[in-house]
């Protein structure tokens, strides 16, 4: 049983996954969440369609025992985030995410650093997952990232999907007052509320309901 059972990064069928939001919310309330986050990729919600998904996300609110909160993961670009201000206002929060193939890890960082400086963006998403391909940033590098988020009010996620960022990162954001939340990435509605991983090494570096974003509602 999760001591802080919340998930903050599934999809649904409105961009890549194949469930339905009421699905998402169902597996959720199986498995005992008090908070969840609908989080589908930006790129799939223009015009009508990102209407009718915020519409859903608010009847599923309102009809669950739970907390579901409507979300986007936006894409980190060299243009900057893609998520819009008309967007942004009928949102509970964005997660933005580097999805874009780097060769160096420095190029990464820098697009992430753009993202803690956009006032639209709450989370950054799986930071680090492809450093195992690409190579990992310089310890200085990672110190400014988590200093322009402590300066920003920006969080990051402890993703379950990807086992990242790593134990150091994650005691240097609670150190530093860097609230966090955890992610299943779940594209399937069975795979919601699996963040397992991200609770154990949240609490392995010693994070506490403090530490949480939405700490107020576990």
């Amino acid at each position: 049983m999760l001591e802080f059972p919340h998930d903050l990064h599934t999809h649904s069928a409105y961009s890549d996954g194949v469930g339905g939001v009421g699905d998402n919310v169902a597996t959720a309330e199986v498995r005992g969440l008090r908070v969840l986050g609908i989080s589908d990729h930006s790129h799939y919600l223009t015009g009508r369609a990102f209407n009718r998904y915020i519409r859903e996300v608010r009847r599923w609110g309102e009809e669950s025992g739970i907390t579901v909160l409507a979300g986007v993961e936006a894409n980190i670009t060299p243009g900057g985030v893609d998520v819009a201000a008309g967007m942004v206002e009928k949102l509970d929060y964005v997660t933005a995410s580097v999805h874009l193939w780097m060769n160096d890890p420095e190029e990464y960082v820098e697009l992430v650093k753009g993202a803690l400086l956009d006032e639209n963006v709450d989370v950054i998403g799986h930071f680090g997952a492809s450093f195992p391909h690409i190579g990992y940033p310089d310890e200085e590098s990672l110190r400014e990232l988590i200093g322009l988020a402590e300066a920003n009010g920006k969080a990051f996620e402890i993703s379950s999907r990807y086992r990242v960022p790593d134990l150091g990162f994650i005691r240097e954001c609670i150190r530093r007052g860097v609230k966090l939340v955890f992610a299943s990435d779940a594209h399937r509605p069975r795979d919601v509320g699996n963040v397992s991983w991200s609770e154990r090494v949240f609490k392995k570096a010693g994070g506490t309901k403090d530490d949480l974003l939405l700490g107020e509602f576990l």
